[in-house]
């Protein structure tokens, strides 16, 4: 399967495509915060109702009739993402920024069971990407973000690299549709988003694989926050030992998590070493804590009643090079 720049948006991604625009054109901008932090702001006597686009399209809020512009209101009506509520509407998908692009996601709160995320990780994983990218400076002909959610990932290298074939899998397929919408709002058309459980969804070898998974424990087991295991760490291990067969001579897996701490151990590493130890090649691989306190608030609920904190991680895993001949 090779990158399908025909895979465009279907005609309420279209609308969605152009909604997107039209609020770049009025300058729009949204850095979307902690779940946790959106419910402390939005709580606040007087933002019950949004005044702005800011309100509806980034903070969740309702608005009533005649505080968006005609053209913006039409336009979501046309995308199929309003709800009425008490006299008045709210949108179903947030729009948030991340650098010069812009992203659909799920509404807050994320609550439904194929809800997209976007927030703080986001910025956090991409931010590790674009370091990659630039301080290696290596080619890079075919990548694959595993769980591409908003594909924030994928459509980040393919702007880097735009020579390179980028594929974003995810099993969900409201991910999928949002992907291809946000890759279009970017101009990415080297960005196929593909149905894929792992990377089932293509053939081959990559030059570099990434992956953001989901890494807590939720009593729930919403498949954008549960990350498998007594503490998130099961899905990210398994992306890594799916990613690490498919890697090029050279090639480079980031997975960016989370890592629960139980009275100092580290029980991602743990999880990420055992795969490591267990899958053929000479793997070089580096580790670090991007920040060592992230959803303080889970360590309330009983499946972190061991936990002292979760740190978000980054681990780096690079192939051996092709033996010379």
């Amino acid at each position: 399967m090779q990158p399908d720049p025909s895979a465009t948006p279907d005609d309420t991604g279209h609308a969605l495509l152009r909604l997107a625009l039209s609020a770049r054109e009025l300058g729009y901008r949204f850095v979307t915060p902690t779940p946790a932090t959106h419910r402390r702001v939005n709580s606040r006597p007087g933002h019950e109702w949004a005044s702005d686009l800011r309100g509806a399209l980034g903070w969740s809020r309702p608005f009533r009739a005649g505080v968006l512009p005609a053209e913006i209101f039409t336009l979501m009506q046309r995308a199929g993402i309003l709800s009425e509520v008490d006299g008045g509407w709210q949108s179903r998908l947030r729009l948030s920024s991340l650098d010069d692009q812009l992203y659909w996601h799920s509404a807050y709160p994320t609550t439904e069971a194929d809800a997209v995320f976007f927030g703080p990780d986001t910025y956090r994983f991409v931010g590790a990407i674009q370091r990659h990218l630039h301080d290696r400076q290596a080619p890079v002909s075919r990548a694959f973000d595993i769980g591409c959610g908003t594909g924030a990932g994928a459509l980040n290298i393919a702007l880097a690299r735009p020579a390179a074939q980028v594929w974003a899998g995810d099993i969900n397929a409201s991910a999928l549709r949002l992907t291809r919408v946000n890759a279009a709002i970017a101009g990415a058309g080297n960005v196929a988003a593909c149905q894929s459980d792992m990377l089932c969804g293509a053939e081959g070898v990559f030059d570099l694989i990434v992956a953001n998974p989901p890494y807590l424990n939720d009593a729930m087991q919403r498949a954008y926050r549960h990350g498998g295991g007594s503490h998130g760490q099961e899905l990210a291990a398994a992306m890594l030992a799916a990613a690490l067969p498919r890697l090029a001579p050279s090639g480079t897996m980031l997975l960016y998590t989370g890592a629960a701490f139980v009275e100092g151990r580290d029980t991602f590493l743990q999880a990420a070493r055992r795969v490591l130890d267990d899958t053929p090649g000479t793997w070089q691989w580096r580790y670090r804590e991007l920040d060592p306190d992230v959803f303080g608030e889970e360590l309330d609920n009983p499946a972190y009643r061991d936990t002292e904190r979760i740190a978000a991680v980054l681990l780096q895993v690079d192939a051996p090079m092709a033996p010379r001949r």
